[in-house]
């Protein structure tokens, strides 16, 4: 049987997720395949400005301007997060969804600059073996949306977790005030 690609979606964790690595996290995956899934955390900003780290890069990086915690595969590892301008096709880079994409970081940023209008750099990944990632979906550790452009670059990564609960509407939009430990409630 086919699996579809969640490519492009949004993973967000449930309340019942109490993993310290994805508690209250937004992941966009980025890779989906048979063999396992492979996303990002986009609301986990550090202070390392990305320039700091990547020199040139940081010039392109969207607000806030620093390294993501991408996940606790390979923190050591980068992966970069682009968003192309309008009928733009950089070189090394591979669309994820709509404008958004990866894009190899040894090309280095004059490369690529004018066809991006912005970038984020994550170190680190989220990563789940064959069948994992759908065995955890359906115990109910995750919600599964479409991600929006904006997603990958919200300028305020703490508030993401419940503004993409809050735009589902209805009872999801009612979880994104669930408190962060019901016994305190």
């Amino acid at each position: 049987m086919a699996r579809e690609s969640m490519v492009g979606r949004l993973l967000v964790a449930t309340p019942t997720l109490r993993d310290p690595n994805f508690e209250r996290t937004v992941v966009l995956l980025v890779a989906h395949a048979a063999g396992g899934a492979l996303g990002v955390v986009l609301n986990r900003a550090t202070e390392m400005p990305v320039s700091e780290v990547l020199g040139g890069w940081g010039n392109l990086a969207g607000e806030p301007a620093v390294i993501f915690e991408g996940g606790p595969v390979e923190p050591e590892a980068a992966i970069c997060l682009a968003r192309a301008r309008n009928g733009a096709q950089p070189a090394g880079f591979t669309r994820v969804a709509g404008p958004v994409g990866t894009v190899d970081l040894s090309r280095g940023p004059a490369a690529v600059s004018d066809d991006l209008d912005m970038i984020r750099v994550f170190a680190g990944y989220s990563g789940w073996g064959a069948g994992q990632l759908e065995a955890e979906i359906a115990t109910g550790a995750w919600f599964v949306f479409d991600a929006l452009p904006g997603d990958a670059f919200f300028q305020r990564p703490e508030e993401l977790w419940s503004m993409v609960l809050r735009r589902q509407g209805g009872m999801l939009a009612a979880v994104a005030h669930f408190p962060p430990d019901p016994t305190l409630n």
